[in-house]
């Protein structure tokens, strides 16, 4: 029983490659393709007098995680 053989050359491996390449290229200029980013909130501005500390969910999660 013969098997058939692989025709996976250099040549066919850098013409995938490079095909792959170009697809990502012009996917990526492409006028549809472009993805609205959420707009980040804005921070808040510091207090006049200092004390910006703020009790949110993540300093909460992190006292939780340091009990004993």
């Amino acid at each position: 029983m013969s098997q058939p053989k692989s025709k996976l050359s250099r040549r066919r491996l850098f013409v995938g490659a490079g095909t792959v390449g170009a697809v990502a290229a012009a996917a990526s200029v492409m006028p549809g393709a472009v993805r609205e980013t959420a707009s980040s909130p804005q921070p808040k501005e510091p207090p006049a007098r200092g004390g910006g500390y703020q009790l949110t969910e993540h300093v909460k999660r992190y006292y939780r995680t340091t009990l004993v």
